[in-house]
Parts: structure tokens; C-alpha cells; sequence
């Protein structure tokens, strides 16, 4: 659970070097947005989703050393109030996979609209 939590915090504070110093160099991030690999990738998905990011908040977080589950509601410059939950796996003390799970329809919403503009 330290590494979840320490994760959580990291996005919470919008810290990303942080963030890639908690994951192994190959983590694997899961989500209804696709699958990224590598620490690069997974930089570039927290450095956007940070741009964005306007508030974070924790509903509850369990598990061990090894898998946790986070639940957090966040407020996005597109969408307020998005419910997701990550499942996160760690070996080593590292993360190795992120798992977010989110209804992404209303970011494909928001894409729409801004790409009538």
C-alpha cells in the first residue's frame, strides 16, 4: 500500500517525475483510453492528465504491498466528477501495471464538441 499511496499523492500534487520514480521502466498502464508502455509513455499520459487536473480526491484505497486498489474522484478541465479506480501492481517497490478504470464517454464528448469548434 506504501507505493499506491505514495502514487495517489504524487498525482494528487501533480508530480510526475515522481510518479515515473515509483514505476519500473517497463510499467504497463491499462485504459479505456489504451494500453501505454514504458516509463516515456507513462510520462506523457500523467504530464497531460496533470495539465488537466483541477481537483483529486481519495474515496478509499486498499490492499498490500504487492496490489492495491486506489478509488478517486477527479475534476478535469473537460469533465467534473469523473469516478475512476486504478488496480496497481508493484514488484520491487516499483509499479509494473496500472489498471484505471472510467467511463471515457464524456471525454469522447468533449473531443467531439471542441473538434466542431
Amino acid at each position: 500500500m506504501k507505493i499506491a499511496n505514495a502514487y495517489f499523492e504524487a498525482m494528487a500534487n501533480r508530480d510526475v517525475e515522481m510518479i515515473i520514480s515509483l514505476s519500473a521502466d517497463d510499467v504497463n498502464c491499462i485504459s479505456t483510453a489504451g494500453e501505454l508502455k514504458g516509463t516515456t509513455s507513462f510520462h506523457g499520459f500523467h504530464e497531460r492528465f496533470a495539465q488537466m487536473l483541477s481537483k483529486f480526491t481519495l474515496v478509499d484505497a486498499f490492499g498490500n504491498d504487492e496490489k492495491a486498489v486506489i478509488i478517486y474522484k477527479a475534476d478535469t478541465l473537460p469533465v467534473q466528477d469523473l469516478t475512476a479506480v486504478e488496480y496497481i501492481t508493484v514488484k520491487n517497490g516499483k509499479i509494473v501495471t496500472t489498471e484505471s478504470i472510467y467511463d471515457a464517454t464524456p471525454f469522447a464528448q468533449y473531443r467531439a464538441a471542441q473538434a466542431r469548434h
